[in-house]
């Protein structure tokens, strides 16, 4: 609930006002390296959990 609220009350000024300071803090040319290596982080998050559950439903065929 409290969630939920915070994010309507997030505006669009807000979000340009973070943009400029994530381009002022890194610049032009590292934003794609950090999100690139983002992605691949929750792509191998991803893939751990899927195994995860692979392993837990394999253990639970084997009882």
């Amino acid at each position: 609930m409290i969630a939920s609220s915070i994010f309507l009350a997030i505006g669009v000024w807000q979000i340009v006002v973070v943009v400029v300071l994530v381009l002022l803090l890194f610049g032009g040319k590292k934003i794609p390296e950090l999100m690139r290596g983002l992605g691949s982080g929750i792509k191998e998050f991803k893939d751990a959990s899927k195994e995860d559950d692979e392993q837990n439903t394999t253990a639970d065929k084997n009882r």
